[in-house]
């Protein structure tokens, strides 16, 4: 544990000189250049933060060709700052092109911080599944079951009508006569209205005719 902690310790040291050193690289490239003041304070900062946006979205996995522009434009600022104060520029005589790059810088870092923190990160397949390595459960309810169709009773037959003897053999009259009058025989309707009867018992009766 002990010497775990030593190697963060020595690595937390390492990367707060390097910050240190960086940081103060671009505040006499800004303050050369005509930054003055607190500006010369915050090129630093703005170069830093685009840093660590461009690493965060090397991380995440998603959109890495923006991720990487962003970092190498904002290493190149770190490292030509790191390398123009190494007694390669005059930092008393500074071009006229290296001014016109610092003062183009925060518009610059502004659009590439806002592209990549505020970009609508695109959906993948690793979205649906958990730190697990498992799927995410959904909730699927079920389709609805159809309603259940009434069951179809085949047709009950009618009970046969009793038709008295008697009234079979008026019946018989009246259907003769009739033939004999219109050369049809009867139907049941009629058969009927003679008799005065029930349309059950008239169809009944025409049965036995």
């Amino acid at each position: 544990m002990r010497a775990q902690l030593a190697r963060v310790d020595a690595v937390l040291i390492q990367a707060v000189i390097a910050a240190a050193l960086s940081f103060a690289h671009l505040h006499d490239i800004a303050s050369a250049a005509g930054q003055d003041g607190w500006k010369a304070w915050a090129y630093p900062i703005s170069v830093d933060l685009l840093l660590v946006a461009a690493w965060r979205r090397l991380r995440s996995g998603e959109a890495k060709a923006a991720g990487w522009c962003w970092f190498v434009i904002a290493l190149a600022a770190s490292l030509g700052a790191n390398v123009a104060t190494a007694g390669l520029l005059d930092l008393d005589q500074v071009p006229a092109w290296l001014r016109i790059l610092v003062a183009g810088w925060p518009a610059v870092a502004f659009l590439g911080g806002t592209l990549l923190a505020h970009s609508a990160p695109t959906a993948s397949a690793h979205d649906d599944v958990e730190e697990t390595g498992e799927f995410k459960h959904q909730d699927v309810t079920p389709d609805p079951e159809p309603p259940a169709q009434p069951a179809i009773e085949p047709p009950t037959e009618r009970p046969a009508v009793p038709v008295p003897a008697a009234l079979v053999e008026h019946a018989r009259k009246v259907a003769a006569e009739h033939h004999t009058r219109t050369g049809a025989p009867i139907d049941a309707p009629t058969l009927r209205a003679r008799l005065g009867v029930p349309a059950p018992m008239a169809e009944a009766i025409a049965a036995h005719l």
